[in-house]
């Protein structure tokens, strides 16, 4: 396998991290990262550039046949594989299970950026609900006029994102609001934190809001890792970062009947009357 070249980091992007140094190091950008940023990329993670290859590949492949053959290719292989990416088996279980060791690392990186113990968290992924998809873009001539995502949260814990060098990716960084491009960086993943790590965290981290736009020329292609607790998993700020002066800012949810409400409404109605985080805020 290739290895990753580290990048550098202009003060205006989002942290690119390199997951082979020191878990001190490492542990502590993290922390800065979902603090300031709410997102970072990830080089030199472990998984495979040959294996992601062979994924992507599939995926234009499939994004490539006739309309009605991709419903038949979904209809036909449509629940087969634990991650719902629809096409080629093979390639799909190996990737979702490089994704789910991915998410696994990178949960207990952020469960000790918390000044947790490192599986502190994993106990909420025994029976998890994690996911992935396919996005294709194609081009649109007019892109002012239409929007890929519009702004919005991820309702899971975090979301690992592969894109590609079309662009489009937008988030809205924590600190001061500003919408920032999301960069390419070769060989890299796109981290951002989720409803469930705010909670979890009891507002420490933020959830990333983002968005995607359009491009006027290229087709853009996109794969998202969706880490999701399990549906019977109460939510509600970890024990260890309470206290009398920094008291729980939500109360207890169920994440099941909470994502229930919400992937209905996210994407297809934005004002669509749904669960959001702020229905579970404790007034301060």
């Amino acid at each position: 396998m290739a290895e990753c070249v580290a990048a550098s980091t202009p003060a205006n992007d989002f942290p690119v991290i390199d997951l082979s140094r020191t878990i001190a190091a490492v542990v502590a950008e993290i922390g800065d990262a979902c603090e300031k940023w709410g997102a970072f990329q990830v080089v030199n993670h472990g998984v495979p550039l040959e294996l992601h290859a062979k994924f992507e590949l599939a995926m234009k492949k499939f994004f490539a046949q006739p309309t009605e053959e991709k419903r038949k290719l979904r209809k036909d292989i449509g629940g087969v594989t634990p991650y719902d990416y629809g096409y080629e088996e093979e390639a799909c279980e190996e990737y979702g299970q490089e994704m789910e060791k991915l998410s696994f690392r990178l949960m207990e990186l952020i469960s000790m950026s918390l000044g947790l113990p490192r599986q502190r968290l994993n106990g909420f992924f025994k029976d998890h609900t994690s996911m992935g998809r396919l996005i294709h873009c194609p081009p649109c001539p007019t892109p002012k006029l239409a929007l890929g995502t519009h702004e919005h949260t991820d309702v899971g814990a975090l979301t690992i994102l592969s894109q590609d060098d079309a662009g489009g990716l937008e988030a809205q960084r924590t600190f001061d609001g500003e919408w920032i491009p999301v960069k390419f960086v070769p060989n890299a993943y796109v981290i951002n934190t989720g409803d469930m790590l705010e909670v979890w965290s009891n507002k420490r981290y933020t959830s990333l809001v983002h968005r995607a736009k359009v491009n006027s020329e290229r087709e853009r292609f996109s794969i998202p890792f969706f880490f999701n607790p399990a549906y019977y998993v109460v939510m509600e700020p970890i024990e260890e970062l309470t206290n009398e002066q920094n008291p729980a800012k939500y109360r207890a949810f169920n994440w099941g009947k909470y994502y229930g409400s919400r992937k209905y409404g996210n994407f297809k109605n934005p004002d669509m009357d749904v669960l959001r985080l702020k229905h579970f805020k404790i007034a301060e």
